[in-house]
């Protein structure tokens, strides 16, 4: 691919997540180069800019959407703000790849489907752990039919001690869309459906709970607290989620709970030839034969390359090849219906259909 043909790629958030975008697509100087970047702090994407060799920093994320020397926009910026740029991006003629979760609610991620659904450019949500070793692993054999019906599975994610940002964005829930659920829950429900062979979602039952947040306790390191901001989220949230075939899917996660928990996310396929487990890097493939219970390991490669180069590659061949992304935006908009329905059940106690009239 000649340097003419390089797609050229425009950062909207210079923070924690658009240093990982930078660090990995840089990685791929053959296919794209970092053209243009800014933040709301402009000072940091002047010293990403510095730092990387990036030429223009925009003065503003519509500037920057708006520059002809930008094919591509990542969004990496707070959830309130994705919808609004992405839209714009859209319409501008840019292809996409918006951090998760697509939306901060199902109505704004609504907004991005139908954008999308219009236009023939590329638009494609950042769900790094599908493209994990081990989970790529399972999800070959499921598509092989080796786990037979996936009539359940449970997913979680539970953090001991690890609300991040007490009072800022992170906790304030008319910025962020929620706590644990739409922050960590989102990955494990996104990566769950996903192994299942994207089963369709039906109803959902679940509750949320916040013990720690509002008492400033279960306090992690990820992120500045600010502690005269304000924690209107929740640290805990469970789920069960029905699916048009009768199949099931239990969701837990939290940012702060008393049990025994290593922090680590983890998947349980269940099927009627065989199961899969998922946690961290490894995991396992169960069935039975002659009688016996049977087992096989999978790990991560020792010279993995990493799931956010992988997502990275995937997102320039979409553009190239004019592909569907697997993470499409209307695998975005289901994971914000589902979260809108969880959160909906926790305040009515009653559990929520979905209504999928898009």
């Amino acid at each position: 691919m000649g340097s003419v043909n390089k797609i050229r790629l425009g950062i909207i958030g210079a923070g924690n997540i658009g240093g990982v975008h930078i660090r990995e697509f840089s990685k791929l100087a053959n296919l794209c180069e970092i053209t243009a970047i800014t933040d709301a702090y402009l000072p940091l994407a002047e010293a990403r800019a510095e730092e990387h060799g990036i030429a223009y920093v925009a003065a503003t994320p519509e500037e920057l959407i708006h520059s002809a020397n930008v094919d591509a926009v990542i969004i990496g910026v707070p959830n309130q703000y994705h919808a609004a740029l992405a839209v714009q991006a859209i319409e501008a003629g840019k292809h996409v790849l918006i951090e998760k979760p697509m939306g901060i609610n199902a109505e704004a991620a609504k907004q991005i489907y139908k954008a999308s659904e219009a236009s023939d450019r590329v638009v494609m949500i950042g769900h790094q752990m599908r493209w994990e070793a081990v989970p790529q692993l399972i999800k070959e054999q499921v598509d092989a039919g080796e786990l037979g019906k996936i009539y359940t599975a449970k997913t979680g994610w539970f953090r001991r001690k690890g609300i991040p940002g007490w009072g800022t964005w992170f906790t304030k829930m008319n910025e962020s869309g929620g706590g644990p659920l739409i922050d960590i829950g989102v990955h494990m429900l996104d990566l769950a459906l996903y192994l299942m062979g994207n089963p369709k979602p039906v109803s959902v039952y679940g509750a949320t709970y916040a013990e720690f947040g509002p008492r400033k306790k279960g306090i992690g390191t990820w992120g500045k607290p600010n502690w005269n901001g304000t924690y209107d989220v929740e640290d805990l949230a469970t789920a069960l989620i029905r699916m048009e075939d009768g199949s099931t899917l239990t969701l837990e996660v939290s940012w702060a709970v008393h049990m025994d928990t290593d922090n680590t996310p983890f998947i349980h396929l269940m099927g009627s030839e065989g199961g899969a487990s998922y946690k961290g890097a490894s995991g396992k493939l169960l069935t039975e034969k002659f009688n016996r219970a049977i087992e096989t390991d999978l790990k991560k490669p020792e010279d993995d390359e990493g799931e956010r180069l992988r997502l990275s590659l995937h997102f320039l061949d979409c553009i190239t090849q004019g592909k569907q992304p697997i993470t499409s935006a209307l695998s975005g908009y289901t994971n914000n219906l589902i979260l809108d329905a969880i959160y909906e059940s926790s305040r009515t106690g009653n559990e929520v259909k979905l209504n999928w009239d898009i």
